[in-house]
């Protein structure tokens, strides 16, 4: 990895933490000042810019103590009604692979509606910018008319196997298209 190992990689990481926790101690330790001086709280905190829950850890070290142990014990839990985004996500699959009939050369500049990121512009004679449009199209899609536009059967079946995409998506496309699985075990 260069000309460093990664014991000198943990040095600094130690250093930092250990400047960190006496940088805080510091701080902590002069806030406690100014308030046995008659700073008051909210005095503190407007000065500072530091929100209520910082001060009030500075002045109380054991409430700091508490919530970092608090935090250690329970790791965060999704509610117990959570799914996935990608369970929730109103993927659009095509009515018949055969309607597919987008651009299968040139460039293309996908809508806004489909590609926000500021590059939509795609040179489909370029690979790696027609798989990038094609998981575009796919997660993006709102409706069939959008996969009819903008897919094409056959690049489509072509780039199938390797196309980076959400394992729910892949689902539903591959359960309406048995072939398209087909074509993932033949490339494997």
């Amino acid at each position: 990895m260069g000309r460093f190992s990664e014991d000198e990689l943990q040095a600094v990481v130690s250093r930092y933490e250990a400047m960190r926790a006496a940088a805080l101690t510091e701080r902590d330790e002069q806030l406690r000042a100014f308030h046995e001086a008659g700073w008051r709280p909210v005095d503190l905190q407007r000065v500072t810019g530091y929100s209520r829950e910082t001060i009030r850890q500075a002045l109380r070290p054991e409430v700091r103590r508490a919530t970092n142990l608090s935090r250690r014990r329970t790791a965060p839990q999704p509610p117990a009604d959570y799914r996935p985004y990608g369970d929730r996500k109103p993927y659009v699959v095509a009515e018949a692979l055969a309607a597919l009939h987008g651009p299968t050369g040139g460039t293309v500049t996908l809508p806004r509606h489909l590609d926000w990121s500021g590059h939509a512009e795609y040179d489909l004679n370029r690979p790696a910018r027609l798989s990038s449009m094609y998981k575009v199209v796919l997660t993006e899609a709102s409706t069939v008319e959008d996969l009819n536009t903008w897919l094409d059967t056959d690049l489509l079946r072509r780039l199938w196997p390797t196309l980076w995409l959400p394992p729910q998506l892949r689902q539903r496309w591959e359960e309406a298209f048995p072939e398209l699985a087909a074509t993932r075990s033949n490339a494997a």
